[in-house]
């Protein structure tokens, strides 16, 4: 029997919901206001996995045409009924949306639309039950005053329209704190709700039960990390496995890697699902670090790192922080990134909506990325960053007719600052960044490295991620040229 090591996935894919169809797993993530939104992705074994697309390209919000962290695609469920696929996706100052599909291979999903409204909601998952959908969410205390509490409200079995208000079924204050994140289930006559409790980097998972969608629920929780050195280990999802048995997925919160996947086995007892290595029929489990292959099938499926930018279309890697727009890019035998005017970005590269960023994908590893430029206008600037609440970046930048290598670092909220500048007389140049485990990195020049390092952070809910850029004055027309944007896992940790 082959086995497995926990992370299965060592990327940022926040509150990760799956399903099974057929002999096919599909899993969504949190997105936040990085674009297209809603990861989607495939496994045949719930260990490899690969992006097949998104969910949505665009929103009907016109605030994400700048760069808003932390806000946008908060924790979407997914399920499967009467012939389609739904992603039920919260915005936590927008309400809950929805949006639909028949065939998720080829990601035919409809612009999303709401069934609820208003500010403060989260985290919704859907059940059909007894010719009727229930929805159960959680709720955002820094916008609609409180949390650690889980409603109900029906909806109609298409899911177009809300039928009921909000009714509140469980209180976690006392045993729960934190409850949120809650998924739905229906299990030999149990109505089941899965929710994480205790906080993000600290917390459990928590399993309710019931007769009656409205309660009340019995609780108990079924993870902890324990002796594990799994900080954390909660929300995720419970995946019916073809054998009768099941499976759950879940993240845990990794600082700069953000918040990365496990895999756990799952023990029934007594009604309740014990979720990882139990000890104690009577007590929660504990993560594994690595265990048996729950789904025995040999995979080559993998998430895409590296780019060589010979297709047509920009690959599943890659997202942007505000509404991606056809006038920053072109692909022609490369990544042609034009010199993008934006006020606001111009001297705090986070707030620079046209960065085209990529997931940490390893514990340690190492890029280059050739670059060809065509700086024509002073402020033409052109590089290679590396994105969180603090940042750095190296760049060729136009000043007074010349061009010059920068060394830059910045922080939110903050006006960036040179740390290194020199006259740089190339069109041509290849920039690297050496990032090893616990998160420290540096940049290269020509695959030298450079003397300063940096400390990865994550960014606003989000792990740290890294890629490319170009900006410059308004009506500028210099560009930036990449190819071979090559990425090398080096198995650091």
């Amino acid at each position: 029997m082959m086995k497995y090591n926990n992370p299965v996935l060592v990327s940022d894919y926040s509150d990760p919901d799956v399903i099974r169809y057929n002999d096919n797993y599909y899993m969504i993530s949190s997105s936040f206001n990085h674009f297209p939104g809603v990861p989607v992705l495939k496994s045949i074994n719930l260990v490899n996995w690969k992006e097949i697309g998104y969910v949505f390209d665009k929103l009907p919000f016109e605030k994400f045409n700048k760069v808003c962290h932390g806000e946008g695609a908060w924790a979407p469920s997914i399920r499967y009924n009467d012939g389609k696929f739904y992603a039920f996706i919260p915005f936590p100052d927008e309400g809950i949306y929805v949006s639909e599909c028949t065939d998720i291979e080829k990601g035919d999903w409809s612009e999303p639309w709401p069934i609820l409204e208003g500010k403060g909601f989260e985290d919704p998952c859907p059940l059909w039950l007894d010719d009727k959908c229930y929805v159960v969410i959680g709720f955002v205390k820094s916008r609609i005053g409180f949390n650690s509490k889980l409603a109900v409200f029906e909806i109609t079995k298409d899911c177009k329209k809300r039928l009921t208000d909000y009714k509140f079924i469980y209180d976690g204050h006392n045993t729960q704190p934190t409850i949120e994140g809650p998924k739905f289930y229906y299990i030999n006559d149990y109505i089941y709700i899965l929710a994480p409790a205790g906080s993000v980097k600290t917390g459990w998972q928590t399993a309710l039960r019931s007769k009656n969608v409205y309660g009340p629920y019995e609780e108990k929780i079924i993870l902890m990390q324990n002796d594990s050195k799994t900080n954390g280990p909660h929300q995720g999802a419970l995946i019916d496995l073809p054998d009768g048995n099941y499976a759950f997925m879940h993240f845990q919160d990794k600082g700069v890697y953000g918040r990365i996947i496990h895999l756990e086995p799952v023990t029934w007892s007594d009604g309740w699902p014990l979720i990882g290595r139990v000890n104690d029929l009577t007590l929660a489990g504990t993560p594994v670090d690595e265990n048996d292959y729950l789904i025995d099938k040999i995979s080559t499926y993998s998430l895409q790192s590296s780019d060589y930018f010979k297709k047509n279309k920009l690959s599943y890697m890659w997202q942007t922080p505000a509404y991606l727009k056809n006038e920053w890019y072109k692909l022609d035998n490369g990544l042609i990134l034009n010199c993008v005017y934006n006020l606001e970005s111009m001297n705090s590269l986070n707030l620079c909506p046209n960065l085209f960023l990529t997931k940490i994908n390893s514990f340690s590893f190492n890029v280059s990325v050739k670059i060809k430029l065509n700086l024509i206008n002073d402020n033409d600037e052109a590089g290679l960053c590396f994105m969180g609440k603090e940042y750095a970046f190296i760049s060729v930048k136009r000043i007074n007719g010349k061009n010059y290598i920068l060394l830059n670092e910045g922080s939110f909220n903050n006006v960036d600052n040179i740390i290194e500048k020199y006259e740089y007389d190339s069109d041509n140049v290849v920039f690297n960044m050496y990032f090893s485990y616990p998160g420290v990195y540096q940049f290269g020049i020509n695959n030298k490295k450079l003397k300063n390092k940096f400390i990865g952070y994550p960014g606003r809910w989000i792990g740290g991620k890294y890629g490319l850029f170009a900006r410059g004055n308004l009506n500028s027309n210099g560009y930036a040229k990449f190819n071979d944007f090559k990425v090398v896992n080096k198995d650091g940790k």
